[in-house]
């Protein structure tokens, strides 16, 4: 993917297709300030161009530490899934979301925006409870977005025990259309 090899950075995918209603525009204002010697960024998508003018812009000027994969490529989607210690969802708006949920399975803590099945599927990490299964922040702002990676970052590098703990959560929680129809037979009885 052309970025330095370094088994010590934070490596944080974006895998989306590269519109507004994905939070483009907070990633676009904070990015210069997400890569830093300890961190990389990893995009693939395609969409609006100046999207993707932004993140070959952002991997011209910051070369080894952003890659910008313009294309949709599924095998590649499973590569950074994989590769990438966590990923970034900061929708507008998502009604469901499948990405945070593949991350997960594949051990890669998603960093989303709470909103629609974003705030249904991750828990923001709770310290004191030793609880949550990622990170999130509430409203549309860079700031706010930045904070949050920053607490993951963090996380990362000073609480690594915990880091992958709440890897082995994420990867072992059931997703399954199983789980969900027992809940909801559950609920339906407890109703009746």
């Amino acid at each position: 993917m052309g970025l330095v090899q370094d088994s010590g950075k934070f490596v944080i995918g974006l895998i989306s297709r590269l519109t507004n209603q994905k939070g483009l525009d907070l990633v676009n204002a904070v990015l210069p300030q997400i890569v830093d010697e300890d961190t990389q960024v990893v995009v693939l998508g395609s969409g609006d161009q100046v999207y993707e003018d932004a993140f070959q812009y952002y991997e011209s000027a910051y070369k080894g530490r952003v890659c910008a994969n313009i294309m949709y490529d599924e095998a590649r989607s499973h590569r950074i899934y994989a590769g990438a210690d966590a990923l970034l969802v900061p929708s507008q708006f998502e009604p469901c979301g499948l990405t945070q949920l593949i991350a997960m399975h594949y051990g890669t803590i998603p960093i989303v925006r709470e909103t629609g099945g974003l705030k249904d599927t991750v828990e923001p990490y709770n310290m004191g409870l030793n609880s949550g299964n990622g990170f999130t922040f509430d409203r549309c702002d860079a700031g706010l977005l930045l904070n949050a990676i920053n607490r993951a970052k963090a996380f990362y590098f000073d609480q690594r025990k915990y880091w992958d703990e709440m890897i082995l959560w994420d990867m072992v929680k059931d997703l399954s259309w199983e789980n969900s129809a027992k809940q909801y037979k559950d609920l339906y009885l407890s109703l009746a």
